[in-house]
C-alpha cells in the first residue's frame, strides 16, 4: 500500500495537516525564545493592498520559469508535476484556495513571525533576514536550484515584512497565500493538460 504523503487519495488532508501543524512549530519556538509570533500580525488595509500587488512579481517570475527549457529548470517543473499534480487536480479551486491560506499563514507565523526576528534579535536585521531565509530556502529544498529560489522568494517576503515602514506579517502572508493559490492552479492545469495529451496518445 502507499503510505506516501503525496498519495493523491490523502493529499489534500495530509498537507492542510502539515502545514497546520507549523503553527505549532512556531508557538513553541516563539515560547522558547521569548518571542510572540503573533505580535506583528494587524489587519490592514493597506498591507492587503501591498500584498495583492506584491502577489504579482512573484508569479510572473513562475510564468517566466514555466517558458524556461534550462535543464534544472524542467527538472523543478517535473518533479512538481509528478508529486502535486495527481493530488492538486482532484480538487476543486475552492480547496486549494483554503490550501494556500493554510499554507500562506502557517509558514509565514513561523518564518518571519519568530525566525526571522529571532535572528534579527541575534544577529541584526540583514543578517536575521538572510539567515531565516537560508532556512526557509532548505527546507524547501527540493533540488539545488529550488532552495536558491525559495532562499530568494524568503528574503522578498521578509523583505515585504517591513515594507511601507511598519511592520506587519499580514503582508507576507498575503503574498505567500496568493501565490501559492495561482501556483496551485497552474499545477493543476498543466497537469489535466499532460492527462488530456496521455489520452490522445493512448487512443492513437
Amino acid at each position: 500500500m502507499d503510505n506516501s504523503p503525496f498519495s493523491p487519495d490523502r493529499f489534500f488532508k495530509n498537507a492542510c495537516l502539515f502545514e497546520a501543524a507549523l503553527i505549532v512549530v512556531a508557538v513553541v519556538l516563539g515560547w522558547l525564545g521569548a518571542i510572540n509570533p503573533f505580535a506583528s500580525l494587524q489587519y490592514s488595509d493597506t498591507a492587503i493592498i501591498y500584498g495583492i500587488l506584491g502577489t504579482i512579481p512573484l508569479f510572473l517570475l513562475f510564468l517566466l520559469l514555466e517558458r524556461l527549457t534550462a535543464k534544472s529548470v524542467v527538472t523543478i517543473r517535473r518533479l512538481l508535476l509528478e508529486t502535486l499534480g495527481p493530488g492538486l487536480h482532484r480538487y476543486h479551486w475552492a480547496d486549494l484556495f483554503i490550501l494556500a491560506a493554510i499554507a500562506g499563514i502557517s509558514e509565514e507565523i513561523l518564518f518571519r513571525g519568530v525566525i526571522q526576528p529571532w535572528m534579527e534579535s541575534s544577529w541584526g536585521l540583514t543578517a536575521g533576514l538572510v539567515g531565516s531565509n537560508l532556512v526557509f530556502g532548505l527546507v524547501h529544498a527540493v533540488t539545488p536550484l529550488y532552495a536558491v529560489l525559495a532562499t530568494l522568494v524568503g528574503v522578498y517576503l521578509g523583505l515585504a515584512l517591513d515594507y511601507g515602514g511598519e511592520r506587519n506579517l499580514l503582508t507576507p502572508i498575503i503574498i505567500h497565500w496568493l501565490y501559492d493559490f495561482l501556483a496551485f492552479l497552474a499545477l493543476m492545469r498543466s497537469y489535466r493538460a499532460s492527462l488530456v495529451t496521455q489520452n490522445h496518445l493512448n487512443d492513437d
